[in-house]
C-alpha cells in the first residue's frame, strides 16, 4: 500500500486554487459518458450527487433509507461553521484553519484543513440561495453564534434544526436532478461490497432491503459518503442504522483505514436511563453558549439544584478553562465531566450526569429569547426526561458521537483504491484527533459541493476507465461471496439475537476503548473481541430468510462487520502510545490531567491495511508536516 497524499506545492493559501487550475478537465459533452456510483445520500453524498449530475455526469445514488431525507445528517442540531466574519469579531479563513488544526490536537493535514476553511465561505452562500432558513439578526443579516473551541462567532444555524434544514436544501437540489433523469435514486438498497477490476473500483454489490434481491451495479468511479462508525459502542448519538459496513467492506478490498481510534465523545447528551435504551439523545453543543455547566462541590449532595447555593456549586469548566469557559472543546469538556462524576460529584440516577443550567441566561434575556434560540431542543429534552429545562437544569453526560477516523484519502479525496473516493465523515482527512463543533456539516458540504466535483473530473481525465459490464468475472465472484456471507448468517442455528452481541461488544468497547484507554484495557479488548466474534458465528440466530424484507439479517451483517472493525480500532488505540484529542491514554497525561502528545514519535496518521481473516492488520504511516502552524501544547486556559 502506497500513501501519496498528493498535496500541491506552493504557499498554503494558494494550494487549492493552483491545484484546481492544474487539474485536467473533462469537457461538458464528455461528462455524459462517465458514470458515478454514490453510496449515501446525506449532506456529503446528496450534495455530491446533485452537483455531479448538474455538471452532466450519469449518477446512481444509493441509500438504505426509504428517502434521502432520512439520512442521519438530519439529526445535526447546532450549526455549521464558516469564516464569513459577519460579526466583525476577528474571524478569518486563517483563524478557522488555525482553530481546526489546534482543535484536532495537531493530528490533521494542514492543506486539507486550509482548503476546508476557504471553501466554508462558499457553503453559506450556496445554502442560503437554496432557501435554507438560517437565523437572521434584526437587520436581516445571517446570525452567528459561538461554539466550543473558538473565541469568535462563526456558526450559522437554523434554530436547533440546522442539519435538517441543510439536508432539505440539499434534497431539493438532488430531487431536481432526479426529475431531470440525471440521477437514478436507489432507495432501500444497501451496499454489501465493492468490486475492484484491474485495480480500480468499478462497481458495487447491493441488497434490495424490500425484496432481498442481490444486484450488481457498474460505474466508472465509486464514491462513499456513508458516515461514521460510532455505533461500534452500541449506545451512541447515532441513528440505529448507522454502521461501518460500507467503509469496512471497502477496506477489505484494499482501501486503507486511517486513525480508527479517533472517536469523539460529545459532552452534552441526555444520560443513560437504563438497559432498555438502544441509543442516546444529543443535546446541541450550542446550548453551552447560554447554559452553565456545574456540579455540587461536595460528594453526596442530593439537594435539588435550586436549593444548592452558589457557594456550594463548582462551575468546573469556568474554573479550569477561564479563557473559554463552558465553550471548551468537546474532548476537554467530556473528560472534565467524567472526572467530576468519577470523583463522586455526579448528579441524577447513578451519579452519571452534570447540570447544564440556564437560570442566569433566562434571568438575563428572558424565556422568550431562550425559546427562540433553543426552543425545539428544550421541548425534546422535556419529552424525553419529563423535566422542564426552563425551571430546572438539564442533566447531561458525555456519549459517543462522531468518528474522526475513516478511510484514508489523498488531497483529491481518493482512497488507496484508484477510483474509490470517500467524502464527509467516512474519510479521515480534516479533523485530526478531535472535531470542533459545527464542523461536520461544513466538511460534508465542502466535499460534496466544492471539492469532489473538481477532483473526480481529474480522475476521469487522467485514468480514462475501460468499458466494463456487470458480466465481468470479478462482479460474479464478489456477488458469490456476498451470497455466501448471507447464507452463513441465515443458516446459523444459535439462540442469541444480533442485538445482544452488539450490546456486548459495545459495552466492551466503551469500557476499554472509550473515553479513556490504557495499554491494559486495549490488550484486554483485543483478547475478548475475537471471543465474542467466534461466539457470534456459533450462537447467533437470524430469523426469517434472505429473499424478503428482513431487518434481523441487515442488523446481523452490520454487527458482524463491527466485530471485525472493533479489533482494528483497538489495535490502533494500543499502537498510538500517546494522548491526543479524543484519544486519551491514561498513561499519558500532564499533572493537571490534560492530554500529553508525543510529537517525536506519533506526529502521523496511522493507516491500516487489511491482511485477511485472522491476520493482524499491517500498519502504515503518513507523516504530518506543520509548516504554517507551530506544534504546541494545546491550551484553552
Amino acid at each position: 500500500m502506497e500513501l501519496n497524499s498528493g498535496i500541491p506545492g506552493g504557499p498554503l493559501a494558494d494550494k487549492w486554487d493552483k491545484h484546481r487550475f492544474e487539474m485536467k478537465l473533462v469537457n461538458p459533452a464528455n461528462k455524459r459518458k462517465f458514470s458515478v456510483i454514490m453510496v449515501g445520500s446525506g449532506l456529503a453524498g446528496g450534495s455530491a450527487a446533485a452537483t455531479l449530475a448538474e455538471l452532466g455526469y450519469d449518477v446512481h445514488c444509493f441509500c438504505f433509507q426509504d428517502s434521502p431525507r432520512r439520512a442521519h445528517s438530519i439529526a445535526a442540531q447546532g450549526g455549521i461553521n464558516s469564516a464569513k466574519n459577519y460579526q466583525n469579531d476577528g474571524d478569518s479563513v486563517h483563524r478557522l484553519f488555525y482553530d481546526t488544526v489546534k482543535g484536532g490536537d495537531f493530528r490533521s493535514r494542514e492543506a486539507n484543513v486550509y482548503r476546508l476553511a476557504q471553501v466554508s465561505t462558499n457553503i453559506i452562500d450556496q445554502c442560503a440561495a437554496q432557501g435554507v432558513p438560517f437565523a437572521r439578526e434584526y437587520g436581516g443579516q445571517l446570525a452567528n453564534r459561538s461554539f466550543g473551541g473558538a473565541q469568535v462567532s462563526r456558526t450559522f444555524y437554523a434554530r436547533g434544526q440546522t442539519g435538517q434544514q441543510l439536508l432539505l436544501g440539499c434534497y431539493n437540489a438532488l430531487s431536481r436532478q432526479i426529475g431531470l433523469g440525471n440521477v437514478k435514486m436507489h432507495t432501500r438498497s444497501e451496499m454489501l461490497d465493492v468490486v475492484v477490476v484491474d485495480g480500480k473500483a468499478r462497481g458495487i454489490i447491493t441488497r434490495d432491503l424490500v425484496s432481498g434481491k442481490i444486484e450488481r451495479h457498474v460505474a466508472d468511479a465509486v464514491v462513499l459518503g456513508t458516515g461514521g462508525y460510532s455505533n461500534v459502542f452500541y449506545l451512541s448519538t447515532n441513528a440505529k442504522g448507522c454502521n461501518v459496513t460500507a467503509a469496512w467492506r471497502a477496506h477489505k478490498r484494499g482501501a486503507g483505514f486511517a486513525n480508527p481510534c479517533y472517536t469523539q465523545i460529545h459532552p452534552t447528551c441526555i444520560p443513560v436511563a437504563g438497559d432498555h435504551q438502544s441509543k442516546l439523545t444529543l443535546m446541541s453543543e450550542s446550548l453551552r453558549n447560554d447554559g452553565r455547566v456545574w456540579v455540587p462541590k461536595e460528594s453526596g449532595d442530593k439537594r435539588a439544584p435550586h436549593d444548592i447555593p452558589e457557594s456550594d456549586r463548582d462551575y468546573y469548566l469556568e474554573r479550569k478553562y477561564p479563557s473559554f469557559g463552558n465553550l471548551a472543546p468537546r474532548d476537554i469538556a467530556s473528560r472534565s465531566a467524567k472526572e467530576a462524576c468519577d470523583n463522586g460529584l455526579g448528579v441524577g440516577p447513578g451519579g452519571r450526569g452534570v447540570f447544564l443550567d440556564f437560570r442566569d441566561a433566562i434571568q438575563r434575556v428572558g424565556d422568550e429569547a431562550i425559546s427562540q434560540r433553543y426552543g425545539n431542543l428544550f421541548d425534546m429534552y422535556q419529552r424525553i426526561t419529563d423535566e422542564n429545562p426552563y425551571k430546572v437544569p438539564m442533566r447531561i453526560y458525555p456519549a459517543p458521537h462522531y468518528s474522526m477516523g475513516g478511510l484514508w484519502v489523498d488531497y483529491n479525496l481518493m482512497s488507496t483504491v484508484p477510483g474509490l473516493h470517500v467524502i464527509g465523515e467516512a474519510n479521515f482527512s480534516d479533523h485530526g484527533a478531535n472535531r470542533l463543533g459545527a464542523s461536520a456539516l461544513m466538511q460534508g458540504l465542502a466535499d460534496g459541493y466544492f471539492v469532489l466535483p473538481y477532483t473526480i473530473g481529474h480522475y476521469f481525465a487522467t485514468h480514462k476507465p475501460e468499458p466494463v459490464s456487470t458480466d465481468h468475472p470479478e462482479f460474479k465472484r464478489v456477488e458469490a461471496e456476498v451470497h455466501e456471507r448471507i447464507k452463513r448468517l441465515t443458516s446459523a442455528s444459535g439462540k442469541r439475537t444480533p442485538d445482544s452481541f452488539h450490546r456486548e461488544l459495545g459495552r466492551l468497547m466503551w469500557n476499554n476503548v472509550g473515553m479513556a484507554r490504557t495499554e491494559a484495557s486495549c490488550k484486554e479488548a483485543l483478547e475478548k473481541i475475537p471471543q465474542i466474534r467466534e461466539e457470534f458465528w456459533r450462537d447467533v440466530k437470524v430469523v426469517g430468510g434472505h429473499s424478503e424484507m428482513n431487518m434481523a439479517l441487515e442488523q446481523a451483517g452490520r454487527v458482524a462487520d463491527f466485530l471485525e472493525f472493533a479489533e482494528t480500532m483497538a489495535h490502533d488505540a494500543l499502537t498510538r502510545d500517546e494522548s491526543c484529542g479524543g484519544h486519551f491514554r491514561e498513561e499519558h497525561q500532564s499533572p493537571d490531567g490534560e492530554a500529553k502528545r508525543n510529537d517525536d514519535d506519533f506526529c502521523h496518521a496511522t493507516v491500516w491495511e487489511h491482511r485477511g481473516e485472522g491476520e493482524a492488520p499491517k500498519e502504515h504511516r503518513e507523516q504530518l508536516d506543520f509548516e504554517n502552524v507551530q506544534l504546541a501544547t494545546r491550551s484553552y486556559k
